[in-house]
């Protein structure tokens, strides 16, 4: 996958659009991710030892991978992600600037 746990991301499409978040979760094998405070949804839970009140949550849900850019260090803009062998490892680089996304 293009993007990390972690990243910093721009929405591409969706009721979303436009929006930015951070990575807190990855899946690669369904190839979707979970933006933070992106596609909120309501989830009906009932009372249990950890929510004892229960009631309605509003909680993330994941989103296709294909629908977030992530965004570029340099020129602070969504661009799409390249791979580079820099020291010996293979890095991914943002193509609008050049710049490394790993640390």
């Amino acid at each position: 996958m293009h993007v990390k746990k972690g990243d910093k991301v721009k929405v591409l499409s969706g009721k979303d659009r436009g929006k930015e978040g951070t990575i807190l979760e990855a899946y690669p094998k369904t190839e979707r991710v979970l933006v933070e405070g992106i596609n909120m949804v309501k989830k009906h839970a009932k009372p249990s030892q950890d929510n004892q009140q229960g009631g309605i949550l509003n909680q993330e849900a994941a989103i296709h991978v294909s629908n977030v850019l992530p965004i570029d260090p340099k020129t602070n803009e969504p661009s799409r992600v390249g791979y580079e062998i820099r020291d010996g490892k293979k890095v991914r680089i943002a193509k609008k600037s050049g710049e490394a996304l790993d640390k």
